[in-house]
């Protein structure tokens, strides 16, 4: 059983997951029972992946075989950009197609609000110039407040933000009643964010790392990203751990206590990133990973929304 992190709202989080972001919907339903198999029990998923129906089936069918129960999973899902203003709605359209009646962790996906769609349609409008179609009526605050209600309404145990820098989450802290307890971001040994990791923690909100592998194959044929797997310093390391350079990766942001979320839809990869837990890097060598970091976001959504929200 991987270890887990106790979210200030009471709730364990494991600490290493399965990410549902581009799974293939044919090849779901066996990817996710195989990694139930292996001993995942926390999976993430998002109304943006477009893929939670198929995810729902999947998770039904290991509920109803025996599998697993439902409270031995750990299911998170993310509010879309274009629902900032249809926060319950939203909510409820994931837990259908998830066929789930409680999510452990629903997140604001990114904290922008956009034209709205359609519950649950989740595009993302672009205007006459190409450039996203930012909604600039709905605070961040409001919707915060909305997400709150869900845990009032037991739609959902935990709360969380995602792609927040520290102004943002500052803010947050400021005007929330219930805490976020995680804000997931992308953080990677060529992306440490130190800074935003450790105050964060500083302020009981648990960080969990997407894009744990700086992106690997999938980042550089969508971004055109460089991958920190091709690291000489990671691959000497690896050597010396016996282990892949995944493996190490993965295993220096648990020990960073950032939970993981790799992504993969290969069945021997999925097994491979979940043998994280026999082996420690020692001190020396997480300073060593230190070194390298590059300042380096690979996932950029600013080449489909015509703009850069992070510049």
């Amino acid at each position: 059983m991987a270890a887990t992190i106790t979210l200030s709202s009471g709730y364990k989080i494991p600490i290493l997951g399965l990410g549902v972001w581009r799974m293939e919907s044919k090849s779901i339903r066996e990817l996710l029972l195989s990694a139930i198999k292996i001993g995942y029990r926390h999976f993430d998923c998002a109304a943006d992946y477009q893929n939670e129906a198929e995810v729902g089936e999947a998770l039904a069918e290991a509920f109803q075989t025996g599998l697993v129960k439902r409270e031995d999973l750990f299911i998170t899902s993310k509010l879309w950009n274009s629902d900032h203003g249809h926060v319950v709605e939203a909510c409820k359209d994931s837990l259908k197609k998830l066929q789930l009646d409680y999510l452990d962790l629903y997140l604001i996906h990114f904290p922008i609000a956009i034209k709205h769609s359609g519950v649950g349609t989740t595009s993302s409008a672009l205007d006459e110039n190409g450039v996203l179609d930012i909604d600039t009526t709905i605070s961040l605050e409001t919707t915060w407040h909305a997400m709150e209600d869900l845990v009032s309404m037991g739609l959902v145990r935990s709360i969380g933000i995602s792609n927040y820098d520290i102004f943002l989450t500052r803010d947050c802290l400021s005007y929330s009643k219930i805490k976020p307890a995680v804000n997931q971001i992308e953080t990677h040994p060529y992306f440490q964010r130190d800074s935003l990791v450790k105050f964060c923690q500083k302020h009981g909100i648990c960080v969990t790392a997407h894009t744990p592998l700086g992106g690997a194959t999938s980042n550089t044929e969508w971004f055109g990203t460089v991958s920190c797997l091709d690291d000489p310093v990671i691959k000497a390391l690896a050597q010396k751990y016996n282990k892949t350079v995944a493996q190490l990766v993965l295993r220096w942001g648990i020990q960073r206590n950032t939970v993981v979320i790799p992504k993969s839809s290969k069945n021997e990869r999925i097994y491979e990133n979940y043998q994280v837990f026999d082996f420690t890097i020692s001190d020396q060598d997480m300073d060593k990973m230190k070194s390298i970091d590059r300042k380096y976001r690979t996932n950029q959504p600013a080449k489909f929304w015509g703009i850069d929200l992070y510049a």
